[in-house]
This record gives structure tokens, C-alpha cells and sequence, in this order.
């Protein structure tokens, strides 16, 4: 009794001390009371108010005096936790081991990357042979003085001797591309500018393919819309004006395009898309004198399609036309009709998530439960065997040349650091190649998967990782985490930053929510456009089901997500917001009446829908959109938006408006903050001291909100 009673006291006391840390910062500190203005839009006879219009004007000097005095702000509650620069000091000391990724074998050299453990990019390196001695091939920690310019794709020619490669600046999206002799490292004088979403596909040694928009204006480079993509071919030593045309569609500006060769070099396809979900697949028979120009192979936009490679004159396709998880098919493209496809890999009850080719074998990555399993087939579609997979966990990179005895897969879970296999394609056999050596101990923690009912009675599946042996009495503090959208599936990784949480005593809760492609097709439009709010229900039914079952309670409930998940924890705050003790919404969609005026977010009307052009569109965004949806005098949990000035995929306005928004209707003292990253954009290349300055933040401003100390 007397031990329960200190305890008692002792959370009491911790309580009262965060009450007064929290009333203290919100006497002290004021918000910036950013200018309105008296914008209003009409939508179907509604009449929407958007005060700050002006935050998307990113030269605007009001704006830059705004985010500053955010910043402040911001900078001024970090100050008051006490324990923030232990935070860092710990995640500096985890973050600090060697990472490598999987090596390829391109020519005579085996291609790897590696981070020495503190590196701001990982440095690529080329290797003679499996045991020979590594060699720099390209560094771009000396592109940069602070880290921010990170490399994007690498292309090879077949030989190994070219390649092609793009680089990026301050996370930003447009990229620039190089040519590098990989023998004597030499850079050759090709470059090409404004290149956004583009891979590099080599035709010999002469020359490759690539997409591109027109020169941008440089004043609204980050938030204009992009359209009017082309796909262009480049000729090695010419310049970028002489590049000569290839596809474009000027009738439909807003299209995009992948380009992609065959490994033999004889199939040119192009695959066209009008946003996020559905494609249409053209292609030309380089072969073939007589094919002058691209020939539709499937018609675009109700399904999604994917060439895998070719057997001669036919293309093996990945599709879901009559199967929603997906089979593999062979297409005469003289003869494309359905009825004359081949069925190569028939449609499982698991959804077929890709499929890879390598010595002749393809390899079916499936999805079971939102885990990897992987089956070896020959081209005829034949069982060679099922890959003995580790653990319940994520495996990629089950891909390589048709020449090639071996390839290289990574295997990763919650606890699973990324191990590299090596895989004797023959005999099936799986070795560990490269183990990383993390300062965590992965037997003191354990992962299990749940399954909940959502509001309407879908069953949704969760993870929980936590340590072994911890008391599950209501009182744990836990971080929610989900995606849920565009297709994308949210499987087990391990993630050094949530490991941290974990030694703290927290819980880790990754849900499989609708709209990514667990479980196919039928998952993800369960969780698009006008289901959108299933998507809601199932994180709210998470937190629940957690509540429920003593796992933890409102007081102790964190709730994040990014992007596409930004806009989930935006939309399950303001709808419930008792529900969570914090949030995290990080470069999210809060605006969903004006997403797709910026950027490349005009792609996402087939996932979302468009205010403007449906009134049924406008009633089922306006009714979630988080940024119309703050109420004011609300209690809503300790907030923490992050953004970044160069974010442009999700523009940094739909951040600055929610902030403003909240901050002026929070009805508590719990603190509504913004943290505003400088040069970085939505996530992609973000140099490993960001990343530790930001995770330190983002954990302290946690677990000082929840209540917790640092141990």
C-alpha cells in the first residue's frame, strides 16, 4: 500500500508540474496573430471563408515575419523540457552505426551504398567482386557543405560502364541529372534540368530516356501547378536543348508518364497516368522499322497495370482487369484483347503486391496480412519453390539481371534492423549477407499483430511492438501511427527513432488502415474518395480497441502520421479530439477544397475527389477537411505540425493555415505549435542531422505531453 500511495504521489506530482509547465508557457507565450483577410469562396451555394489566403503566396514578407515568429515560439516551449538535449543525445548515439544497402551487380562491379552511421547521405560505392576492396564511386556528402543535396535514381548502362544519375536540393522534388564513367569515376559534361518524377532508361551506351515539365518559373517553382510532362530522348554528349522529343499528349496537360526499356532493349512502354490510381500502358517494338510511333497496349484509367518484361514478341503484365490482388498475364501486343491473354500467375486470395525478375525466375512478392511473403516462379508461370522469409516482417529487392546466379534481398520488421540475404537463385538458399550492428538489443522488445472492428464491422489489422514484459494496466503511453491512402501499403519496418520509444517504456501501434493495398483493390477504395471517412473510423477504432483493452488510455494516447497521414491525424483530432493526449500531423493535406491547385496535388482527385467539380466531391471533403473543421473554445491535444520551406508535394500552406486556424480556436492550455524546417522539403533526402534534430523534437515534445520522464 505504501509503495501504490508513492506511486500515486509521484504521478500526481508529475501531472500537476506538466499542468503548470503548460499554464506557465501559455501565459507567457503569445501566438502570432497573423492579418485576415476577407476571402470567400462559393461551392455549390456554400460560402467558404479562407482568411489566410495569403499564407500561399510563399514570397510573401508577411509571411516570412509569421514563420519566424512561430519558430520563436516554438523554440521558446523546447526550451522549458528539460530533457530534450538528453533526447537527442540518446537518438545521436542510436543513429550512429553503419547502414548499407543491398549491392547490384553492374558490368564488372558490385554497386552498394553505405552510411558510416552519421553521414548526412550515404555514400555509393563500387566493389570488383563480393571480397574485393570498395571504392568511392559517388559522394554526395561533398555536393553540399550542410548535407541538403541527396542523390535520387542511379541508371546503368548494361554494360556497367555509364551512369546516370540525379540529384535533388533541399528536399525538394525537381532534380537535376549527371552521367558518370563508372571506370574511371570521371563526370561527363551531359546535364539535364527540371526533371521531376522521371527515371533514366539507357538504350545502349548512346543515349536515355527521360520525362520532363516546362523550365518552371522560378518564383513559384514550388508551388505552381506541373503540368504538360514529355518524355524526351538524351544523346550522350549533346545538349539538353537538342534532346529530341518522344511522346507527349497536349490535349491532356495534365498526364504523367514513366518511361520504361525492356532488358533486352527491344520494348519502349510508356506507362500514362491522370493521378495517383489507374494506368494505361503504350508501347513501341523498337525492332520494328514499320512501329513510327507508340501503339495503346491497355487502355488507362480504371485499372492498374505493369510490365514486368518481355518473352520475345509478348509482354508479361502485372494487372488486377478481372482480378482485384492481382495476376500476372502474357500479352501479344499484335493481339492485345483480353481474351487472348495468357494467365501466367494467377490471381491469389493474398494480394500480388509486385513482381520482380532475376536469372530467369520471377519472384511474386505477396502481402499476407500486411506481412511479405515471396514465391519463385519460372517464366511459365510454374511453383519453383516458397522463400523462407525470417520473421513476419517486409522483404524487397527480389530483382536483377537475367544473367545474374545470385541477387541480394533486405528483410526488416518493428525489431528487425534491415538485414541483407544473399540468394543462390539454383538452390533457393538464403544467407545472411550484412547484419547491422544497432545499439538496441531486439530480444528485449516483441511484436504482435491484433485485429479490431471499425464502425461499420470491417475487421482491421494492428501491430503493437513494446518490451517484453510490460504491464498492459491502462497507463501506457502509446504512439499511433497509420497511413492510409493512395495504395500504399504500411507494413512492418524498423525504425531507430520509434526504438527509442520503446526503451522509454511506450508502445508502438502501426495501423493497416484502408485506402493503401493490403489486402488489394476492394481494401483501398474502401478508404478513397467518398469511403475517405472509413479511413477515420479505422484509426479512431484503433485508439479505442487500445483503451479497451488495457493497453492505455486518452491521457496517454499520441497519434501521428505524414502527408497523406498528416491529413488522417488532422481529420481524427478535430473529429475526436477527447480521444488523443497529442498529435503529430506532419506535412499534411489540411486544405482539401484547394489540394489540387498546387504542385503535382492535382494527381490526387482520383483518391480524393474535387471540390469544384462535384458538389457531392465538395460536401464529402468540406465534411472532413481538417482545416474547416476546427471548432473554436474546443479542447484539442497538445499539437505539433511540422512542415518545410521546400516541401513541394504537399506546399507548406496547408500546415500554415491549420496552425493559425487551431491556435486561435484552441479552448485549453495545451500547446497548438508549428516547427518549420529550413531548406527540406517532404521527407526524401533529408540529411541524418535534420533527421535527429527533428525526431528529438518530435519525442520530447511527446513524452513531455504525455507525462513521461527520460530514463
Amino acid at each position: 500500500m505504501y509503495k501504490m500511495n508513492q506511486l500515486f504521489m509521484k504521478s500526481k506530482y508529475v501531472f500537476l508540474m506538466l499542468s503548470a509547465a503548460l499554464i506557465s508557457f501559455n501565459a507567457k507565450a503569445q501566438y502570432p496573430k497573423p492579418v485576415k483577410v476577407d476571402q470567400k469562396d462559393s461551392f455549390f451555394g456554400t460560402t467558404v471563408a479562407d482568411p489566410y489566403r495569403w499564407m500561399e503566396n510563399e514570397n510573401s514578407d508577411t509571411l516570412k515575419s509569421w514563420i519566424a515568429e512561430e519558430n520563436a515560439v516554438t523554440d521558446k516551449f523546447f526550451s522549458t523540457i528539460p530533457y530534450r538535449n538528453k533526447v537527442r543525445s540518446r537518438l545521436q548515439e542510436m543513429f550512429n552505426y553503419p547502414r548499407y544497402g543491398a549491392p547490384s551487380k553492374q558490368g564488372s562491379y558490385y554497386i552498394f551504398s553505405k552510411n558510416n552511421g552519421l553521414q548526412n547521405q550515404s555514400v555509393v560505392y563500387k566493389q570488383q567482386g563480393l571480397n574485393g576492396n570498395p571504392e568511392v564511386l559517388i559522394d554526395p556528402n561533398v555536393l553540399s557543405a550542410d548535407g541538403t543535396v541527396a542523390l535520387g535514381g542511379l541508371s546503368f548502362t548494361s554494360s556497367g560502364k555509364l551512369m546516370a544519375y540525379t540529384v535533388a536540393g533541399s528536399g525538394s522534388d525537381w532534380q537535376e541529372a549527371f552521367v558518370m564513367n563508372v571506370l574511371d569515376n570521371k563526370k561527363l559534361n551531359d546535364h539535364l534540368a527540371d526533371l521531376k518524377f522521371t527515371g533514366l532508361e539507357w538504350k545502349g551506351e548512346e543515349g536515355f530516356y527521360y520525362n520532363r515539365y516546362p523550365k518552371p518559373d522560378e518564383s513559384k517553382k514550388l508551388t505552381n501547378q506541373n503540368e504538360n510532362m514529355k518524355v524526351y530522348y538524351h544523346k550522350l554528349g549533346e545538349k539538353q536543348e537538342n534532346d529530341a522529343l518522344v511522346y507527349e499528349d497536349p490535349q491532356h496537360p495534365q498526364r504523367r508518364y514513366e518511361v520504361q526499356l525492356t532488358e533486352d532493349e527491344r520494348f519502349l512502354v510508356i506507362v500514362a497516368s491522370e493521378g495517383t490510381s489507374g494506368r494505361a500502358l503504350l508501347y513501341r517494338d523498337l525492332k520494328d522499322p514499320s512501329q513510327k510511333s507508340f501503339t495503346t497496349l491497355l487502355q488507362g484509367f480504371a485499372n492498374e497495370h505493369e510490365v514486368v518484361d518481355n518473352i520475345g514478341d509478348k509482354l508479361l503484365v502485372l494487372t488486377n482487369v478481372d482480378a482485384p490482388n492481382f495476376k500476372v498475364v502474357l500479352i501479344d501486343p499484335k493481339n492485345p484483347e483480353k481474351q487472348q491473354w495468357k494467365t501466367v500467375i494467377p490471381e491469389q486470395k493474398e494480394v500480388l503486391s509486385d513482381v520482380g525478375k532475376a536469372g530467369g525466375y520471377l519472384f511474386a512478392h505477396y502481402w499476407k496480412n500486411a506481412y511479405s511473403f515471396v514465391n519463385q516462379h519460372d517464366y511459365s508461370g510454374k511453383l519453383v519453390r516458397n522463400i523462407s522469409l525470417p520473421a513476419i516482417g517486409t522483404a524487397s529487392g527480389f530483382s536483377g539481371k537475367k544473367s545474374d546466379d545470385q541477387l541480394f534481398y533486405t528483410f526488416t520488421s518493428f525489431n528487425y534492423p534491415p538485414t541483407i540475404f544473399k540468394y543462390d537463385l539454383k538452390s533457393g538458399k538464403s544467407e545472411v549477407f550484412r547484419k547491422p550492428e544497432v545499439k538496441f538489443n531486439p530480444d528485449n522488445f516483441e511484436t504482435k499483430q491484433v485485429f479490431f472492428m471499425s464502425k461499420d464491422g470491417a475487421k482491421v489489422p494492428m501491430f503493437l511492438t513494446y518490451r517484453k514484459g510490460l504491464k498492459m494496466d491502462g497507463n501506457n503511453p502509446v504512439l499511433l501511427y497509420g497511413y492510409g491512402g493512395f495504395n500504399l501499403p504500411v507494413t512492418p519496418s524498423f525504425s531507430v527513432s520509434n526504438v527509442f520509444f520503446l526503451e522509454q517504456g511506450g508502445i508502438y501501434a502501426s495501423v493497416t488502415l484502408r485506402g493503401g493495398n493490403e489486402y488489394g483493390e476492394d481494401w483501398h477504395k474502401a478508404g478513397m474518395l467518398l469511403n475517405k471517412q472509413n479511413v477515420f473510423n479505422d484509426m479512431i477504432g484503433a485508439a479505442e480497441y487500445l483503451v479497451a483493452n488495457k493497453y492505455s488510455n486518452p491521457s496517454k494516447l499520441a497519434v501521428r502520421g505524414g502527408s497523406n497521414g498528416g491529413l488522417l491525424v488532422g481529420a481524427v483530432i478535430t473529429q475526436r479530439p477527447e480521444l488523443f493526449a497529442v498529435a503529430i500531423p506532419q506535412v499534411g493535406v489540411m486544405d482539401m477544397l484547394r489540394y489540387h491547385r498546387f504542385t503535382i496535388g492535382w494527381a490526387w482527385a482520383v483518391e480524393y475527389g474535387n471540390a469544384d467539380k462535384s458538389a457531392e466531391d465538395f460536401k464529402n471533403l468540406y465534411g472532413y477537411s481538417p482545416l474547416h473543421t476546427i471548432k473554436p473554445g474546443t479542447c484539442y491535444p497538445a499539437t505539433l505540425v511540422t512542415t518545410a520551406d521546400h516541401d513541394d508535394r504537399v506546399v507548406p500552406a496547408h500546415s500554415f493555415k491549420f496552425t493559425a486556424t487551431l491556435q486561435e480556436a484552441q479552448g485549453c492550455a495545451k500547446p497548438t505549435l508549428i516547427r518549420i524546417d529550413t531548406k527540406a522539403g517532404h521527407g526524401a533526402g533529408k540529411p541524418i542531422t535534420k533527421q535527429i534534430d527533428e525526431a528529438a523534437d518530435i519525442w520530447s515534445f511527446i513524452m513531455y505531453n504525455l507525462g513521461m520522464d527520460y530514463k
